[in-house]
């Protein structure tokens, strides 16, 4: 889990350092592939097909701009522009375990309800990992998000969430960015799990696009979207894929 988590962690570094106005999306999935197959890898996003109606998912990465909150099918003729926001979720299976992170990137310089939104939704993040240890519940994961952001006048995806990690991509339990504390499973030493925060910055509604992948926010708003793979330990939760901030130094 550590060897796969640390490879998914340095696809999003790099990304951090080559994300720039005038970049394809198709262009950042083919630097994403390359590095995860130069260290034995295998992408878990590409060719993923999770219903028997749905298309397989045809890119290594989910590159979701502004509005987009998942799912973004990379596209060499989509250009980044100056100001945008883009959300970048990637996998990779090695030796037989997966890793699974997301950071939303600055195209440029954004605007200060942009960066507003990017801060909020990774200190969300990390407060609900902080909750991810030994005798907290499910419940208390959610509730670190959703006390957080909902104060703040952000809305949460409640239609999306969290997952367990391991030898598949996704695995029990769910994990929603909302709940009451003190209420679901018991978190216990040794669980592996994916913990995920989408945030917007308006109503709480989305839709899946034409595409049958991308999910939009109904009224356009803007969404961020940042994850990392831990472990549960006795002493607390460790970072599995221990990606760079691309909000803060």
């Amino acid at each position: 889990m550590k060897i796969a988590g640390r490879v998914t962690a340095e696809v999003l570094d790099i990304m951090r350092d080559v994300i720039r106005p005038g970049i394809s999306t198709g262009e950042l999935d083919r630097i994403a592939e390359e590095h995860i197959r130069k260290n034995n890898g295998i992408p878990a996003f590409k060719n993923y097909k999770p219903a028997f109606d749905m298309t397989p998912f045809p890119g290594t990465i989910c590159a979701s701009i502004n509005e987009e909150v998942v799912h973004g099918i990379p596209d060499f003729n989509r250009i980044l522009n100056e100001g945008d926001i883009i959300s970048v979720d990637v996998g990779a299976y090695v030796n037989g375990y997966c890793g699974d992170a997301a950071c939303t990137y600055p195209v440029g310089n954004i605007s200060p309800e942009r960066q507003k939104l990017l801060d909020a939704t990774e200190t969300a993040l990390n407060r609900a990992i902080q909750a991810a240890v030994p005798g907290n519940t499910l419940g208390d994961i959610g509730f670190a998000v959703e006390s957080y952001v909902t104060p703040l006048g952000l809305g949460i995806v409640r239609d999306y969430t969290g997952h367990g990690i391991g030898k598949k991509m996704h695995e029990a339990p769910q994990i929603p960015n909302y709940g009451k504390a003190g209420q679901g499973m018991i978190l216990k030493a040794g669980m592996t799990l994916a913990i995920e925060p989408m945030i917007m910055s308006g109503q709480e509604s989305v839709e899946v696009g034409a595409n049958g992948w991308t999910v939009s926010t109904c009224d356009k708003s803007d969404a961020a979207h940042f994850e990392r793979s831990i472990v549960i330990t006795p002493d607390g939760p460790e970072i599995l894929t221990n990606w760079k901030s691309a909000t803060r130094e």
